[in-house]
């Protein structure tokens, strides 16, 4: 019988935790996106109703690599846990005959809680797998992939548990049962969590925070890019596109777009988590040298820019609406999820490579900010391209955006070596 790994109790712990926080935070993402949409909201609107998530995720990350170092990983993980759980409740507080205005300022200030919530789990999980993942053959790879994967195929869940209790339980008791069932969890995970995790120094520095490696900074700018290329369509472009698309209008319509769309964004998130899962071996991790791994990032990210330019070109071709196109996004999409779960495993692979234990919750939390920078730009285009020139915006954006950021992983090098031509 083969011996259980060192800190792997502390790893599935965390990990149960993640999936819990990350299963309540693609319902929510789902069940905002849609409930606000019926009420009349517009594209950019909808779009300011997830800014303030986006920002406080950038802070947070910021901020919170630096407060692990100094509490301890557990510490920021409860903390991620408990505002989450706050979150949801504020949400049941929404008045609905505020006014559109004011609606929009309460729900953007609420999910600006839930973006510190996610944010702050986040950095904690991921920079728990540097610590407690064996660094032979591949291991660190091999962990983080599983992390992330799992964690992606939970939200893809998310979003499909958000629509449909949307549909059967409303906007306001989904959001209490979502509340109630991330409680018990979190009650769970206070009192089995084993030990593992660093309880933090008390000399740590806020300035350490930022990184004096040009490769954590070039793989930063590379995540910028390539979240930013996802969320540009993703948050409001295709959801409200598929919605026009299949909704009539009628209740009955509405609630089948509800389903549709959910079961699409689940799947989506489900086939990008289980390729992140399974990137090590499709990269043949275990058995190549970590510089053939940095020169992969700027072919893969290459290989990710055909398929928005080519979705571009396809809405181009139809200025409304058709079956065929239909069709084609939806394809299209699904293999752009396929490459994106490639990219983004190898990012979250290289920067626990680059960065050192002593460093690692501030590295991650300085890249997990990129992240978040990324996603805020997605955000906040994907609202205006869609208004301003439709879908063919929106994906030529996404193009222009993964090319930016092949551009920056070609920056990328073997420390000590030159920088790649």
């Amino acid at each position: 019988m083969s011996q259980r790994p060192e800190g792997l109790s502390a790893y599935i712990a965390v990990t149960a935790a993640y999936w819990a926080f990350m299963l309540t935070d693609g319902a929510l993402r789902m069940l905002v996106l849609l409930h606000f949409h019926t009420l009349g909201f517009s594209p950019v609107q909808l779009a300011y109703l997830f800014v303030l998530y986006e920002i406080a995720g950038m802070v947070t990350n910021l901020s919170a690599g630096w407060i692990a170092a100094r509490f301890g990983l557990a510490a920021t993980l409860y903390a991620g846990l408990a505002l989450q759980i706050a979150a949801l409740g504020a949400l049941t507080q929404l008045d609905p005959d505020r006014a559109i205005g004011a609606s929009v300022v309460f729900v953007m200030c609420v999910q600006g809680i839930s973006g510190v919530a996610k944010d702050l789990a986040k950095m904690s999980s991921k920079s728990a797998v540097k610590l407690l993942a064996p660094s032979a053959n591949g291991g660190l790879f091999r962990w983080v992939a599983v992390l992330t994967g799992s964690k992606n195929a939970v939200k893809g869940l998310g979003f499909l548990l958000g629509a449909a209790l949307l549909a059967m339980l409303g906007f306001s008791w989904s959001i209490i049962a979502m509340a109630m069932v991330l409680a018990l969890v979190f009650a769970g995970i206070v009192m089995l969590m084993p030990p593992g995790l660093p309880t933090g120094r008390k000399g740590a520095k806020f300035s350490e925070v930022f990184s004096k490696s040009a490769n954590v900074n070039w793989l930063s700018a590379a995540r910028v890019f390539l979240f930013g290329a996802r969320d540009v369509w993703f948050v409001v472009g295709i959801p409200i596109y598929f919605y026009a698309v299949l909704s009539d209008g009628s209740e009955a319509g509405n609630r089948a777009a509800f389903f549709m769309i959910g079961t699409f964004m689940a799947v989506w998130i489900i086939l990008y988590g289980a390729v992140q899962a399974a990137a090590p071996w499709l990269l043949g991790a275990a058995k190549r040298p970590e510089s053939a791994l940095i020169r992969a990032a700027r072919g893969w990210a290459l290989a990710l820019f055909t398929v928005p330019a080519a979705l571009t070109l396809a809405v181009w071709m139809s200025p409304t609406p058709q079956p065929w196109l239909t069709a084609v996004l939806v394809l299209g999409l699904l293999a752009f999820g396929a490459l994106f779960a490639v990219n983004s495993s190898l990012h979250s692979y290289l920067i626990l490579a680059f960065t050192k234990a002593e460093r690692v919750t501030m590295d991650v939390g300085f890249y997990y900010m990129a992240n978040a920078g990324g996603r805020l730009t997605g955000t906040l285009l994907s609202g205006l391209t869609y208004q301003v020139g439709g879908l063919a915006l929106v994906l030529g954006t996404a193009a222009l955006m993964v090319a930016l950021s092949a551009l920056a992983a070609g920056k990328l090098h073997v420390e000590g070596a030159e920088v790649m031509p």
